[in-house]
Formats: C-alpha cells, sequence, structure tokens
C-alpha cells in the first residue's frame, strides 16, 4: 500500500480530485490530505473520493495552516456538510501523535465512533512514543506511518508504513540544474522485506511548507521514472532564461521543451506527461500551480501502475 502525503493546497487537491475522476488510481494508493484551510477545492476533492467508495486518508489535527480558524468561521450548513464527508466509511480518519492525541481521539470517539481498524496515526517524533504507547495500549491501529529507524521499530511493533521524505530541496530553482538526474525511491520495492506494510512519502512537493508563493528566476519540472532496476529516479527539467523574473511563460517552455525531448527517448506515457507534451505542441502555459499538478498526477499514475502490475517484469 502506498500513502502519499498531500497538503491541501489547491493545486494538490486538484490533482487528487482529477486523479479519481480519470482513474488514474489503483485501490493500492490512499492519499493522506492535511488540510491547510477550509475551500470548495477542498470539499469537492473529499467528495471525488466519497462518490466512488475511494479511500482517502484525512488528518484530523493539523500542524500546519489555518484549518481551525477557517472551520471556526465557516456557515454551520458548510461544517455540517464537512461531518458528514468525513463520517463516510471510506474516509479514514488520521492523527499525528502528539501531546494531544488522547483528547483528540476521545473528541473522534464521540463524534464518529473510534474503531482503531479504522484509523491512522502517524508518529515521526520519538519523544512521543510514549504517547502512543499509552493511547494505543493493546490496540493495533490500522498503520503507523513512522521514519525507518530503531527507535520507531521497537515501538511501533505492527502493521508499520515506511514514511520517509525523497525529494531533496534546493534553496533555488536554479540549483537544480546542478543535479538534473538524481536517486529517488526504492521504498517501493523493498518496504515488505524490510518489516513494513506499505510505504509512504510527500511525492514531488516535500514536507516542507509555506504559505507564500514567489515569482521564480527559474523554472523547473519535477519528473519522476523507473529505471532498469525499476528504482525510481527524479528528472529536474531546469529553464535557460533564469536572470530575472521576467516572462515565466518563456521559462517553462524553455524547461518543457527539455523534458518533451527526453522523453522522446524514455517514451512515458502518463496523463501528466502527455498534457506538458500537449503544452509544448500548442505553445501554452498552464500556470505554475498546473505544472505541479501534472508532475504529481504523474508520480500517482506510476505508482498506481507499478502495484497494479507488482510481480510481473513488465512495471510500466
Amino acid at each position: 500500500m502506498y500513502y502519499p502525503i498531500f497538503r491541501g493546497r489547491q493545486f494538490e487537491l486538484i490533482a487528487l480530485r482529477e486523479c479519481m475522476e480519470k482513474d488514474l488510481l489503483c485501490d493500492q494508493v490512499v492519499p493522506v490530505l492535511e488540510p491547510v484551510r477550509y475551500s470548495s477545492t477542498l470539499v469537492s476533492t473529499l467528495n471525488a473520493f466519497v462518490s466512488r467508495g475511494r479511500e482517502l486518508a484525512f488528518i484530523m489535527n493539523p500542524a500546519v495552516g489555518s484549518w481551525e480558524d477557517d472551520l471556526a468561521q465557516e456557515k454551520d450548513e458548510n461544517r455540517k456538510n464537512l461531518d458528514n464527508l468525513l463520517a463516510e466509511p471510506c474516509i479514514i480518519p488520521t492523527y499525528y501523535v502528539t501531546e494531544h492525541l488522547s483528547e483528540d481521539l476521545a473528541m473522534e470517539d464521540k463524534k464518529r465512533g473510534l474503531n482503531f481498524d479504522h484509523l491512522i496515526l502517524i508518529c515521526t517524533d520519538p519523544n512521543q512514543l510514549p504517547v502512543y504507547a499509552s493511547v494505543t495500549g493493546g490496540n493495533v491501529p490500522r498503520c503507523t506511518l513512522t521514519p525507518d529507524q530503531g527507535v520507531f521499530r521497537r515501538a511501533v511493533r505492527r502493521n508499520r508504513v515506511l514514511l520517509e521524505d525523497h525529494f531533496v530541496k534546493r534553496d533555488r530553482n536554479v540549483d537544480y540544474a546542478d543535479t538534473p538526474f538524481e536517486f529517488f525511491s526504492a521504498d517501493h520495492l523493498f518496504y515488505r522485506e524490510d518489516g513494513f506494510t506499505g510505504f509512504s512519502d510527500y511525492s514531488i512537493v516535500g514536507s516542507a511548507y509555506s504559505e507564500s508563493g514567489f515569482a521564480p528566476y527559474a523554472v523547473v519540472i519535477h519528473v519522476v521514472y523507473f529505471d532498469e532496476q525499476h528504482n525510481l529516479q527524479i528528472a529536474h527539467f531546469v529553464s535557460d532564461s533564469n536572470d530575472d523574473i521576467q516572462d515565466v511563460a518563456g521559462k517553462f517552455g524553455e524547461a518543457d521543451e527539455k523534458l518533451v525531448s527526453w522523453n522522446r527517448t524514455q517514451k512515458i506515457d502518463t496523463y501528466g506527461i502527455r498534457q506538458f507534451e500537449k503544452a509544448y505542441e500548442e505553445e501554452t502555459y498552464p500556470g505554475l500551480g498546473v505544472v505541479k499538478k501534472y508532475s504529481i498526477m504523474h508520480h500517482l499514475e506510476l505508482i498506481s501502475r507499478f502495484l497494479t502490475k507488482e510481480g510481473t517484469d513488465d512495471h510500466l
């Protein structure tokens, strides 16, 4: 099972929603959504999963963003609609393990009923492992997302999911030109033999969170792909005219041309890649948010294909 974690920013939500609408995700991919603010896009994304009966893990105690403040200002009707969606069987309540976890789960029990078989925990802080032990007791959650470290292995004995951030964040977009191709992950190949029931990451976005955007000097397109050993590699296609913030559309065109040229040899065929190729052929610029959306959708579709065909020689 693959549990990719996404913050609920607009184009990450749209990527998940369109993956559902276009049937790009296999059942073994269960996105984990951390809501950072209330929006109609978040609600429509939840609806896309609920209407198809597809599982989505929803973090009830987000660590970043303005989720709680946004909810407090929403109309009662909107909050009720959200509660109804979150109560659907395909929405899996998910919690960060914090010092407040006991109170959070008590509230979960009061609102929807607490079922450890239908609960995901995320524990990345070793100092919170006593809380994990106290709250779970003899109960085993559906799964617990943890790093691959001895302290977590000893504390979380069953239903462990390997959580790693494989996206190497550079200070500047132009810095990706120094390493245009690099190793991304082999977790999908070895998580079982390493004692995990699944694997998790932050896709091509990374775990770092920022509320603000910026006008880039360079545009970069991140694309994952399989090498001959089925390891996941990542390619960074960077624009050339990077001396100022002018003509972002032109910068995208430069990066996109490199991607399209590269893929003439790779011949990767996913929805996301086809959209990049379409933009190149039509000389259009979809916007930086849509660029990220295409890269996310490509990643999720590629992993879905791998998991669907796992055990065969054809993983693509």
